[in-house]
Order: C-alpha cells, then structure tokens, then sequence
C-alpha cells in the first residue's frame, strides 16, 4: 500500500512520473540508461486510400493545432506509366493549389542491372518562385513498383513566416532504378497553409494509402 501511495505522488495526472520521482536514491543502483530524450509523438489525424483517384487532398485538420505535419507516402502506385508524383499547397481550403515555392532537389539511384550509380542535382526539377506543383518523384507503374516516403509541413497556421518543408521518397524509375529522392524549401508565404494536394502529372493514383499525423510535443 505505502509503494501504491508513493508512486501515485510521484505521478502527474497524465501519469507522467514529477522531477521528485527522481533523485539519487532512486538511481542509485542504476549503470545504464537507454537513449531517452524530450521526443515528438504522431498523432494520426488522417487516412486516405487511393482507388482510380485523380489526387488526394488534405482540405481539413490542418491547423494551429500542431506545428508539424506529417504525410507518409505507402506504396503510392500510379495508373500511368512513366509519371511524376506532385505535391502543392493550398491557402484557401483546398479552392486553389498555387503557393508560390522555392526549392531544391537531389537524388541518388542505382540500377538493378548495376549499369548506373549516381548522385545528382535536379536542375530542372527544383522550383525558384513558382506555384507550380512541386516534383517528388518519377513513378513507374509495374505491378511491383510505388512510391513510399513522407513529407514535413512545417508551422502551416503561422501568418509571420514563410511555410518551410522536407520531403524524402524512394522511387522506382520505369527502367528499373531506384532513386531516393530529397526534395526541400518553402511556401514563400505568410498566409496560413490549410490544404494540401498529392497527385501524378498524368493519369490515376491506381492504388496506395496517405496518412496524415500531427506532431504533439510530450
């Protein structure tokens, strides 16, 4: 009974153990702490699964709520052959995908044939003030190729800063490479971001799921 009690003091409301539920007694017999640091927890906020759709869009839940959002690409497989996978962002709900963005991107991809290895700058695929879509990867649809990565939204709510994002995908060119990809930048505004949009430049999302978290600070 009295251990009950002395740990239920030492416990928040939350269950999460008070500064005083630690002192040098408590740890004294301890050699070893395993890694433990002030980390982030995914909220799971959203769930979208592909079928013949034209594009995916986030139009709700992204908000003040969190300042980071979480999109998790799985096994994204395209219609069309021979496709880029886009993303863009919306200040309007959802009515318009054309923030303006500037960004980089790079690549390392290596043949199954073992023909081809290299690391390479995407000139060309990189944005500088555009409110084009921004690329994420060229796509083949063999019944054994997709996409899969994720992307970070960061501080989509505020109105002082610009909208600031990283993106990693691993894909497989028609040809039979694999390219992970690295995408980087930012939404130049300071309108709040409040939609965004995944899609590939020609033909259906055939099949795949995107889940959308939120990051909670513990």
């Amino acid at each position: 009974m009295s251990i009950a009690l002395s740990l239920g003091n030492n416990l928040t409301t939350g269950g999460v153990f008070k500064p005083t539920a630690v002192n040098n007694t408590s740890v004294n017999n301890v050699t070893d702490f395993a890694s433990v640091t002030a980390d982030a927890t995914l909220v799971l906020l959203s769930t979208q699964t592909a079928s013949a759709s034209a594009n995916i869009s986030f139009t709700t839940g992204i908000d003040s709520t969190y300042d980071e959002y979480v999109f998790k690409f799985i096994n994204i497989h395209p219609s069309t052959d021979g496709v880029d996978f886009f993303v863009n962002f919306s200040t309007d709900g959802g009515s318009n995908y054309n923030v303006t963005k500037t960004t980089t991107v790079f690549h390392a991809e290596h043949a199954e044939s073992d023909s081809d290895a290299t690391l390479t700058y995407r000139t060309g695929d990189d944005l500088a003030q555009s409110a084009a879509y921004q690329y994420l990867g060229y796509q083949g649809a063999d019944n054994d190729q997709a996409v899969c990565g994720e992307l970070i939204l960061f501080s989509p709510s505020s109105t002082t800063f610009v909208k600031h994002f990283i993106a990693k995908t691993q894909t497989q060119h028609p040809a039979d490479y694999t390219r992970n990809i690295y995408i980087a930048g930012y939404g130049n505004t300071t309108s709040a971001v409040n939609a965004v949009d995944f899609k590939f430049s020609s033909g259906n999302i055939d099949d795949g799921i995107i889940k959308m978290y939120g990051v909670a600070k513990s």
